[in-house]
């Protein structure tokens, strides 16, 4: 075993002896035991029509999380078993142990946080720390997190701490701080109005040893090796102001980062910042939301070192609809943060009413989504031509990268989409929505190969309830393309028996180039706390995406067994 597994023991061992120690304190006493159990199998089968391999005889991601609540005291732990992990985990996710462990004590007007922990500073332009598991996300802090409140209208937060990176932790310490000031709460007039005023400054410091990397400069006839320093030291800081006054709602922010090259931006000396202006209006039957973001060099790591989503500090939403229909979500977008973008989005609702030509006897719901996402301007030194700074091969390395105006876009559009769905209830039994996508995906700017992809998407979404405990709901979804393998066809049946079963069969059919299906079945059982799923079929290789972060899943095939319980 070795050392690390050993500390990785050592440190869950005592850290369930710990809790076990507090149980007794649960009787006869204010405390509260709550935690929960999560834990997705597969039993893989190889198969060459979709590129699914075997590599063990079984697959599984377990975890079990742990929590003592007092009313000023809570601890907490969290196991997870990946030694034989499910496809797309592989390499840095397989292990086991306890990454997850922290002790809280509470007063009426601060918190002090000790062990490993979760943090976001505003938008998270800075700092977001968080857990998603479908992603292989957990990039906590474990050291120390301090929260005050030293009287109304103002919360400040201090923290530090390393930050994990699969089973390790980074050998750079991130530390920062938070104010935020509710005005509100100390203008009486305000309250008197319904307006609500909150201000916010952050500050985020990332400390890594020095170290050198070398470039090669090739000026046709001789070939320099420069040393190329990075800095010890990078700071970054957000403002942001947030009004609501009635029905409407304003955020601006803005955030800023020092000189911070790195493998991500091709290693360059130039600042990175973020700007957004966030504005929507919302009354009973209508909404709009208008949004827009110009990001530049915002890749902010805590280990230089690492492309992709691992070891990052902050994160950037990406301003398009995380999409749930399975057509819809087949090339989600992937936020470009080192590269930078200006991206824009606009939403609509409406509620038609009841008893109208186009509500109908139960009313309708319209619901428009606009999304567009553009490269910024950059000119690069020397005449370069560089689509990605990450794939620069060093080229710019140890310069400013490149200049840019602010407001002028650049020559790439990396994402548009535009949705309208529809609604209506048409019986007390049946319900129908239907909606349309027409979208442009720049698969060489989010992926790395295949040009500009175009497509309509259609889709169809039914609900019968024949009984208070029985509803079938079904869908039936179309994407036309020219581009990349063309067609699909994807359908579903889901039938549900309440309060226990749920059956659901489904197929995504490529119809164009390879003519591939990709079936799924599906038993799901409820009682209780307890919620047991059984299936079976093709999972197609893809993107698997949230909020503009995305990760690469191989194709798989094979029996899936989820269990999980809350308690």
């Amino acid at each position: 075993m070795k050392s690390e597994e050993f500390a990785t023991a050592r440190m869950m061992k005592h850290t369930l002896l710990f809790l076990f120690t507090l149980l007794p304190l649960s009787i006869g006493a204010q405390v509260t035991l709550s935690g929960s159990v999560q834990s997705d199998m597969l039993v893989p089968q190889a198969d060459e029509k979709i590129g699914a391999e075997k590599t063990e005889d079984f697959q599984t991601n377990t975890y079990v999380d742990l929590m003592l609540q007092h009313q000023n005291f809570e601890a907490g732990v969290r196991m997870e078993y990946l030694q034989h992990p499910l496809p797309g985990f592989e390499n840095d996710f397989k292990g086991w142990g306890v990454p997850h462990y922290y002790v809280k004590g509470k007063l009426d007007w601060a918190e002090l946080t000790v062990g490993t922990f979760y943090e976001q500073f505003g938008s998270g332009f800075i700092l977001r720390t968080y857990e998603e598991r479908a992603l292989g996300i957990d990039n906590s802090l474990r050291g120390g997190r301090l929260v005050v409140k030293p009287f109304s209208g103002l919360t400040i937060k201090a923290l530090g701490g390393h930050q994990r990176r699969y089973w390790k932790w980074n050998k750079g310490f991130v530390s920062g701080a938070d104010a935020e000031i509710n005005v509100d709460e100390w203008v009486k007039g305000m309250q008197q109005h319904n307006t609500r005023l909150t201000l916010g400054f952050s500050w985020v410091n990332k400390y890594e040893d020095e170290d050198y990397i070398e470039r090669l400069a090739n000026d046709g006839r001789n070939i320099t090796v420069y040393q190329v320093r990075q800095p010890k030291y990078v700071n970054a800081w957000d403002a942001r102001a947030n009004l609501s006054m009635g029905n409407v709602n304003i955020l601006a922010e803005y955030a800023r980062k020092g000189d911070d090259p790195s493998q991500a931006n091709g290693y360059i000396y130039g600042k990175g910042d973020v700007a957004m202006l966030s504005a929507s209006y919302s009354k009973k039957g209508l909404s709009l939301l208008l949004q827009a973001k110009r990001s530049e060099n915002m890749s902010f790591k805590s280990r230089r070192s690492m492309l992709g989503i691992s070891s990052a500090i902050n994160h950037l939403p990406a301003f398009t609809q995380d999409q749930t229909y399975a057509l819809a979500a087949l090339y989600p977008y992937a936020t470009q943060l080192a590269d930078g973008e200006w991206a824009y989005q606009a939403e609509f609702g409406y509620q038609f009413k009841r008893k109208t030509a186009l509500g109908g006897k139960y009313g309708m719901n319209l619901k428009v989504n606009f999304s567009y996402v553009r490269s910024i301007d950059r000119q690069f030194q020397d005449g370069l031509n560089i689509t990605s700074l990450a794939s620069s091969n060093m080229q710019l390395a140890g310069t400013k990268g490149y200049t840019s105006k602010f407001f002028k876009w650049g020559d790439q559009t990396y994402y548009q989409d535009l949705d309208i769905q529809l609604s209506r209830k048409f019986s007390k039994s049946f319900q129908l929505s239907l909606m349309y996508m027409n979208q442009r995906y720049n698969k060489t700017v989010i992926e790395g190969h295949g040009g500009m992809i175009h497509s309509n998407i259609f889709i169809a979404d039914g609900k019968y309830q024949f009984s208070p405990k029985t509803t079938l709901r079904m869908e039936a979804q179309y994407l036309n393309t020219k581009d990349d393998q063309g067609d699909w066809l994807y359908g579903l049946a889901e039938l549900s028996l309440v309060p226990h079963w749920m059956l659901t069969i489904s197929d995504m059919w490529n119809c164009g180039e390879t003519k591939t299906h990709y079936y799924q079945g599906l038993v799901t059982f409820n009682v209780g706390a307890h919620r047991i799923q059984a299936g079976y079929g093709r999972t197609r290789a893809g993107y698997n995406c949230s909020g503009g972060v995305c990760r690469w899943i191989p194709a798989q095939k094979g029996f899936t067994l989820s269990y999980n319980y809350n308690f």
